[in-house]
Parts: C-alpha cells; structure tokens; sequence
C-alpha cells in the first residue's frame, strides 16, 4: 500500500495510512505505558513503604534522644536538601562549577542526558541554559543522525565486499567479468534492517560491558549496577542516582575521565542509532496489523454482503478460478476494492465496470475500421487461425478474439 492510501474494506471505515499508524501506536504505547506502570508499582512499592517506615522511625528515635522537636528537625533538613541540590554533600566531591565540572554538565545538556546532579541556581544560568540548549541539543541530534548514516554506510560497503567475494568464490561468474565484477555489481544494495539492528545491538552491549567493568572497581559499584548506569546513560534517560566521575579524586584521573567520556559519547551513539532502527522494525510491524486489520474489515464486509440477496450473485467455491484469481498481476492486496469483491463473488459488473469496457471496445473498434479503411494487414495469430476464429473488423472482430482467447484458455 502506497503511503496515502486509504485504507479499503469497510466503506464507514476509510482510514489514511499514517493516521491509522498514528493511532494504533498511540494506542499500543498507552498499552505499554499502563503495564509498565503496573509491573513497577507492584515491584517498587513495597520498598518504598519500609523506607518511608524506617525513616519515620528513625527520625522519631533521633528526636527523642537529642530532645528536638520533629518541626525542627524536619526544618534542618529540607535546608540540608536546598544544599544537596547546591552541589553540597556529606562525603567530599568533585568541584561542580570548576572548568573540567562545567565540561562535564553541559555535556549532559546536549546530549539530553541530564542527570539532575548538577544544575543552575542563578537566573543568568538559568536563562543562558535555555539558549544554549537549545541549539546544542539540536546540533547533538544531527550529529547522532550522520552518525547513523556513517554506519550504514560502513556496514554497506563491509557486507557487499563480503558478498562479492562469495559469489567470486562460488565460480558462478563467466571469467571475462571476474575482474570488473565490482564496478557494476548490486547496484545500490544496502544491508538488511535486521541485521544493522543486530549489529548496533551487539556493539552497544560490548561497550556496555566494557565500560562496567571499568565502573565496577573505579566507582565502587556492583557490576549489575553499572550495567544499570550504562543503559539509563546511553539512552539518555538520565535518572542522576549513579553518576560517573564525581569523586574528589582517582588513581590516573586525567585518563579516566578521557575514558568515561569515550565511553559515553560512543554509547549514546549506538543506542541512539539503535533507537532509530528499532523504531523503523516498529513501524513495519504497525503496517502489518494494519494491513491484516483491513483485511478483517473487508473479510466482515464480504460475509455480510453475501447475505444481502443480491440477484445473479454467485458465491466463490471453485478452485480453478480462485487459483486464476491469485495469478492476476495487478492485484494491490489481498482486498482491494468493491469492484474486486465482485468479482471475486461472481456478481453482475457495475455500470462504471461496464462504462470503462465499452470505452475501451470503442477505441479498438476505431483502429480496426481505420487499419481496413486504410489497407493495412492485420496480423491473426496463429492460434486463433487454428481455433477457427479468423479476426473481422469491429464488435465481430472484438467477439473472434475473446473466443480465440477462450479457445485457448481451455
């Protein structure tokens, strides 16, 4: 089906293709959202009321050992809160505003990572952040755009050498073109969909991994939550409850921070160009409900229509003329149209069908008459010759030739 087709089958229901798409994915990621609301719901909760119950408690015990009052002690926090939002934090860190900390957040900006642990309190900050972002954000999305484009490219050229060197190999090519056979091969030819899906894939779990494991004893976290680092970094989603590099100071700093940030900017990369391969997959499994929901419609359309008493109706049954049907050429689909399902059901044709037929047998007849007025020789296949049937000139000549072409169906 071509991009603004309408979707056929049920009249009431002429849907646009992209309009059709749009609503079933909004439909479907409303689906998503809701399961994956309640899976959470129902894993985190639980761990969320003991904390609540722990912290309660605690601040009860605090404040009956120290005599304070729960107001005033729930006032030094929230100004304990407004400092950890400032940058302050009970264990020594990195400077956040120093040259190599400014690098660090907004390189977080552009690529839409946002961590949240870094943010700006002043209005000038503030204001500046909008501009900034916005084209540094918008320069970062074409960058991951080519970056994608490059890949497919590389992977393009690998995997024709590849295939070229098979069927060299294969000794199926005449020695003449052996040589030259990479000037003019697979003109065009771009690898599969899946298997750029398969290699991002791939490329962003080594560097997954990869750089986990250099989390794990740099950081001092377990090694399944650095995987969790990596993934929430990659895709940009950036929840800031782990942060690489914020430590006041590491054994070969320099180096690691070199290191963490090639790890990021690759890894973003990979999944961000996954992301859009990802989405085109989505996109053609949206088309194929689509298509088998219209042929759904229009199936219901036909089983309805073939209760309707229509005089000369005749109901599909043989399987020589569904088996002539399925080598029609021009078919668009499995249920095109009315006009198919007509002929599909054997019903008398329509006054349009019968206008468009008699302007063609018109427009033939003219050129038969014209080709015997002027003297020119028809050319009667052999076959029809052999059948019997021997031309004539107008709705003669139309008549011999359909009963040639049925003489020789049979």
């Amino acid at each position: 089906m071509m991009p603004g087709q309408r979707l056929q089958g049920c009249r009431s229901l002429h849907f646009n293709e992209d309009n059709g798409r749009f609503a079933l994915l909004a439909v479907l990621i409303l689906l998503y959202l809701l399961c994956g609301a309640a899976v959470f719901s129902a894993i985190e909760r639980p761990s969320e009321v003991r904390a609540h119950g722990r912290w309660n408690g605690t601040l009860l015990n605090f404040s009956e050992t120290f005599n304070i009052s729960l107001q005033d002690l729930n006032s030094f926090l929230r100004e304990y809160e407004a400092a950890i939002n400032a940058g302050i934090r009970a264990d020594a860190l990195r400077p956040r505003w120093d040259f190599t900390g400014a690098f660090y957040f907004v390189g977080t900006v552009v690529s839409t990572i946002g961590f949240g642990m870094t943010t700006p309190v002043t209005i000038a900050g503030k204001v500046f952040l909008i501009f900034y972002g916005l084209l540094g954000c918008a320069a970062t999305i074409l960058f991951f755009n080519l970056f994608l484009e490059r890949i497919i490219t590389l992977l393009a050229v690998v995997m024709k050498a590849v295939r070229e060197r098979r069927i060299r190999n294969s000794g199926l090519l005449p020695p003449g073109i052996r040589h030259d056979f990479s000037a003019y091969s697979l003109p065009g030819w771009k690898p599969s969909v899946y298997h750029v899906m398969l290699i991002l894939g791939l490329s962003a779990i080594t560097i997954s991994c990869c750089a986990s494991a250099m989390y794990s004893p740099v950081e001092g976290w377990a090694y399944l939550d650095s995987l969790y680092f990596c993934f929430v970094t990659f895709s940009t989603i950036g929840f800031g409850d782990f942060v690489s590099s914020q430590g006041a100071a590491y054994e070969y700093q320099s180096l690691y921070r070199v290191v963490n940030f090639f790890f990021i900017l690759m890894g973003v990369c990979c999944i961000y160009s996954l992301f859009n391969v990802i989405s085109i997959v989505i996109k053609q499994v949206l088309n194929w409900i689509l298509e088998k929901m219209s042929c759904l419609f229009c199936q219901r359309c036909h089983k309805a229509n073939a209760f309707l008493g229509r005089r000369n109706a005749i109901r599909p049954g043989s399987r020589g003329r569904q088996g002539r049907l399925d080598q029609q050429p021009d078919s668009d689909g499995p249920c095109d149209s009315d006009t198919e399902g007509r002929r599909l059901s054997g019903e008398m044709i329509s006054m349009k069908d019968l206008a468009a037929s008699s302007k063609v047998s018109l427009a033939i007849m003219q050129k038969q008459l014209s080709e015997s007025a002027n003297g020119y020789p028809r050319t009667v296949c052999g076959s029809s010759r052999h059948n019997g049937f021997s031309g004539g000139v107008g709705a003669l000549g139309i008549m011999n030739n359909r009963l040639a072409e049925t003489s020789n169906s049979r």
